[in-house]
């Protein structure tokens, strides 16, 4: 049954918004009516699909933010908990929601499930909102009988995954900033102050110190090739981001990110997060290792750390522990090995997953906020030597027209 958009007005000419199902437009104007509104529009809640009948991916589509998918999961895994039937739950999701694209989205998820389609094939239908493995465990939680619990267990991994990014983000939001007023301050003092003040000595035929010259010859380039500069960089990167999309290219960078100095660490626990968190979930969902290892290997985005999670369900499949499988691999910490080993041996694979993946999210963190602290007082270090570069390459001259004077 498909869902519908309406605004109306009701017997005190207040006007109200909201999302119903009905077989037709008429029959929604006619439901209105029935609850004493007067129909002003009614709008079909439409899909846009690709040529397989799938609902178009799009970069730049609205979509439930990380935050919103998190509520969203908590609240519907609550509900069902409860012991409500899907279409209720789904209803009063649908009652608390504020935001109009997520009234629309329910709404539609509602008539799918309301038309006798399971909660994944109506969440399939929004692949900008739910991933691949937010499907994929959904699915297996209606298999096994178990979804209120799988969505639980989904909204705690959504949940923790959110506070992991933000930490990070803001470990390297104070850095950023001062990085940006730096570039601002120099760039201010190179294009306006020092060409105002030192052209006050060029004229006074003075001899200027080696300084003062190659400061005002940095001025002069960034006043006339500043901006051809900027633009240049800008086309690098551009450039650099299109000749990622070659997959070689882009798994020679990628491998050269897990060896970097000081970096390399950072990049692989980010990565081994993703990847012990995600194999935790679906495996304690009751996804088969193989399948989970799939999944699992999507979330990765690391390229190489990709490939060896491929080689590695190639070596389970032939029956070799996994284990054993992501030990050949040099990026994978030992720390998670031995884990996922004594998982195996005891039965308890899912919670030593979880135990690894916590440990890997705390020295993610940890990581984080080491380079963030190095970052600070190397950014401030190198801004002060700059600015000190440019006051003396102003004062100097200042200070040989006073010992000529006396």
């Amino acid at each position: 049954m498909p869902a519908f958009r309406y605004e109306a007005v009701d017997d005190r000419g207040q006007t109200k918004k909201g999302v119903l199902t009905a077989d037709s437009a008429r029959a929604a104007r006619g439901d209105l009516r029935s609850q004493g509104l007067l129909p002003i529009t009614v709008e079909l809640i439409t899909t846009q699909l690709d040529s397989e009948g799938k609902r178009k991916r799009s970069v730049f589509a609205e979509h439930l933010s990380t935050v919103e998918l998190a509520l969203f999961t908590r609240q519907l895994a609550s509900l069902l908990e409860a012991g409500l039937p899907l279409e209720q739950a789904l209803s009063a999701l649908l009652d608390q929601a504020e935001r109009p694209y997520i009234r629309d989205l329910i709404a539609s998820i509602r008539s799918e499930v309301n038309a006798g389609s399971s909660l994944s094939d109506a969440l399939k239908q929004h692949p900008n909102d739910f991933a691949d493995i937010y499907l994929g465990l959904v699915a297996s939680g209606e298999q096994i009988g178990h979804l209120s619990r799988v969505l639980s267990r989904l909204a705690d991994y959504i949940e923790r995954r959110n506070a992991l990014v933000q930490k990070v983000k803001l470990a390297f939001t104070y850095p950023a900033i001062v990085t940006v007023v730096a570039f601002a301050i120099v760039i201010f003092l190179l294009t306006y102050v020092v060409p105002q003040i030192v052209s006050v000595f060029a004229n006074t035929k003075q001899k200027l110190p080696f300084l003062t010259v190659a400061m005002l010859a940095i001025s002069d380039f960034v006043r006339s090739y500043g901006l051809i500069v900027a633009s240049a960089v800008v086309a690098a990167f551009f450039g650099w981001r299109s000749a990622l999309k070659n997959e070689a290219i882009k798994l020679r960078w990628h491998t050269w990110l897990l060896n970097a100095p000081l970096y390399g660490k950072f990049e692989r626990s980010l990565n081994t997060a993703r990847f012990a968190s995600t194999l935790a979930i679906t495996t304690g969902s009751g996804v088969p290792i193989l399948r989970a290892l799939q999944t699992s290997r999507e979330t990765l985005a690391n390229v190489a750390m990709r490939l060896q999670v491929e080689e590695a369900t190639a070596s389970v499949r032939e029956g070799v522990s996994l284990a054993r499988a992501l030990s050949s691999h040099k990026h994978f910490p030992p720390m998670l090995i031995h884990m996922i080993r004594a998982g195996e041996v005891t039965g308890e694979l899912p919670a030593m997953l979880e135990r690894a993946s916590n440990a890997q999210e705390q020295d993610l963190e940890r990581r984080a906020l080491t380079m963030a602290g190095l970052l600070e007082p190397v950014l401030i270090l190198a801004m002060g030597v700059v600015v000190l570069l440019i006051v003396l390459a102003v004062l100097m001259p200042i200070i040989e027209i006073n010992q000529l004077v006396r």
